[in-house]
């Protein structure tokens, strides 16, 4: 396992695949680096590929929205990151390649953080981190456990700029996330 320095350039240092030749930026990931929750989604957009910094663009502003309505923020509560570190080109679905070149990254962010909660934010994350075959519309909002690590699935925050059915359904989600959180640490 890396430290985070390390670990931190060889994101930065990383071409083994084309996102990594094509990127403004690598967006490795932020917030609280000793969080109980961890949130992490499918790789940068647009916005977070000319920043460097994830989850900043529409997306990521109604995410921030919801999860501070729930006193939930980046820099106390949670960090929050992506299956891939590099923007996929017209923010196309990372290729299977893509994402296990990148899955080493994450699970060594895991590895460093120890979060009690995960929240993959789509079906992407929701592939690579809780169940290959299953799809979000059938597990999202639901606990998995696995070695003490809880974790969940629900809509990617992008959706529900496509679809503003899915916002009562998310902000449930979130709702639940909330609670185990309470429940997990005792912090209101």
């Amino acid at each position: 396992m890396l430290g985070w320095q390390t670990l931190y350039q060889t994101c930065l240092e990383c071409k083994r695949c084309p996102l990594g030749q094509n990127r403004n930026n690598m967006v490795f990931g932020e917030g609280n680096l000793q969080a109980d929750l961890m949130f992490i989604g499918e790789a940068p957009g647009r916005d977070e590929d000319m920043t460097g910094h994830p989850f900043v663009g529409r997306a990521g502003q109604l995410l921030d929205k919801a999860l501070l309505a729930l006193e939930l923020t980046r820099q106390e509560h949670y960090y929050i990151t992506n299956i891939c570190k590099c923007r996929p080109q017209n923010n196309r679905v990372p290729l299977e390649e893509e994402a296990q070149l990148c899955l080493p990254f994450l699970r060594n962010q895991f590895a460093l953080i120890k979060p009690r909660i995960i929240v993959c934010l789509g079906a992407t994350a929701m592939k690579y981190v809780i169940d290959r075959e299953a799809r979000i519309s059938k597990i999202r909002g639901q606990w998995r456990e696995c070695k003490g690590v809880h974790m969940m699935a629900t809509f990617h925050p992008a959706a529900l700029l496509r679809d503003e059915n899915k916002k009562r359904v998310f902000w449930e989600d979130l709702k639940q996330v909330k609670h185990k959180y309470v429940e997990l640490t005792g912090e209101k």
